[in-house]
This record gives structure tokens, sequence and C-alpha cells, in this order.
């Protein structure tokens, strides 16, 4: 795939101190298409119907596309609170015009379910999501958590689990280059990817299954994720949709100027995937 083909998006974690609004004025002033909205930053977040339309409506005023609010978590354990928390968000998407919802699975070191059951788990969440899901004629991105201690670390196995109950069209993949790194998977799905995710990490003492969600900075010359790599291959496969930028690292979100930093990290893969 050539340079300009690449389409990078943002994700709201790139600067949480801007609100909704913001990050859909900065994506469309630095010439994106997409942005991801979530329900986890605070004041900035999309935690009701107002703000979704709101944010929903500036993004068609600029052109911008929605791609997800991130996240429904914990997806994979279903309970009553946890259907009612995917309806809500369900509905929040389909009020800001966006695509689908991210599904985070558990991450919890005392979750002691054994393989059989976090599966059937698993099944029981897409098979339930699906209708919820089906009334707004949303996706589902299911994000598997590279976290040694998360309940769902492979894209293999959520692979495995939508095509057994024939869920192909409702849900894709969320590659993230951090997690396909902690987890340790060589397997890409690009076929069944819906979006991607990318993040650096370049501390040069941490071993792959330490790594935290602070240590995710933007991708530059020191990234020991090989988000290139990762992401060559994904393009090479055939994978088309959107590459969004997702830092959870104070240093980043401190940033004077994300928008330069953004560029630069930008410029970077771009020179580096010519």
């Amino acid at each position: 795939m050539a340079q300009h083909d690449i389409k990078f998006a943002l994700n709201h974690m790139v600067c949480p101190r801007w609100t909704p609004q913001q990050l859909i004025e900065i994506a469309a002033e630095m010439g994106l298409g997409a942005v991801e909205l979530r329900n986890d930053l605070g004041e900035n977040s999309i935690l009701d119907l107002a703000t979704a339309r709101a944010a929903g409506q500036r993004a068609r005023e600029l052109g911008i596309e929605v791609l997800s609010i991130n996240a429904l978590y914990p997806f994979n354990i279903w309970n009553a609170e946890g259907a009612a928390k995917a309806q809500g968000l369900a509905q929040m998407v389909d009020a800001a015009g966006g695509c689908g919802l991210v599904l985070c699975p558990l991450v919890d070191a005392d979750h002691t379910a054994s393989d059989e059951e976090k599966r059937a788990g698993l099944e029981q969440a897409l098979t339930e999501l699906d209708v919820i899901l089906g009334r707004y004629d949303l996706q589902g991105f299911v994000e598997p958590l590279g976290f040694p201690i998360s309940s769902l670390r492979t894209k293999a196995e959520a692979v495995s689990a939508v095509e057994a109950l024939g869920l192909e069209r409702r849900f894709g993949l969320v590659h993230d280059t951090f997690h396909h790194q902690g987890a340790g998977e060589t397997a890409f799905f690009a076929e069944r990817t819906g979006l991607v995710h990318i993040s650096g990490m370049e501390d040069p003492e941490l071993v792959f299954e330490d790594m935290l969600d602070p240590h995710r900075l933007l991708v530059g010359e020191r990234d020991r994720l090989d988000n290139v790599g990762q992401l060559r291959r994904l393009l090479k496969d055939g994978y088309e949709g959107y590459v969004s930028f997702e830092p959870f690292a104070e240093e980043v979100h401190a940033l004077e100027d994300p928008v330069a930093a953004l560029r630069a990290s930008m410029d970077f893969v771009n020179k580096r995937l010519a």
C-alpha cells in the first residue's frame, strides 16, 4: 500500500484535556478523517445522549467520521449491569453517528475462571451484544488485551468464538500494536480487523509482558513494539481501515503541542512504510 493510503485517526486518548468537539476540530485541521470518542476521560467523556449528539453534530459539520466509543468494559462478563451498560453505550454511539463500540475484556488477577468458563462467557456476551448492537446497525470491535492477567489475550481466541457463532458480520477485531506484542501473538487477521490502534514503547529495560498502559507513547525512532512492521504486515494482507493513535502515557497527555507531536509521529510512520 502506498504512503498516501494510510488513514490515520485520533483516539481521544491522544489528549484527554480536549473536549470531544476540540478533538473533532483538531482532526479536521490536521486533514484526518476520523476520531474515536471515549467514556473514561472524566469531564470530556461521552456519558450521555446530549453529549453524544453534540459531538456527532460537530463531526457531521466537519466531515469527520466517528469510528467508535471506547469502550464497554468488561464486555465478556455478562450480567444485568453489563447488559444495561451495553445498551446505554450503543444508544450513545448511535446518537453520535458512530460506526461501532469497542469491547474490552476483563483484566483481573483474581479472576479464576477456567478456559472453558471464559470461552462460555465470551460466547454468551457476543450473542447478547449481537442483539443490542443490531438494533442500531453497529459494529462490535473486539479488542483482546495482551496483559498476562487478561481474560482474553489473543485475537485468535476472539476470532474462534466469533466464527463459532457465525457472527463475522457483526464483530471485527481491534489490532492494537501494544497488546499484539504484549500477548506474544504472531498471527495477523487483517481480513477480520475493523480498527487498528497504535502506540509506542521505548523503555529498554522493560520486558513486553510487564508493559502497562502508562508506558504507551507516540510511535517514534526508539519504538520497541515494531509498529511499522505490524502495520506493514496488516496493509500487505489487505487492511484498508483507520490507524488510530492511542497513547496513554502522562508525558504525552502533558505535551504543550500535541498536534506537532502527532504530525511528527505520522511522518515517521509514513516514511518508514514508504
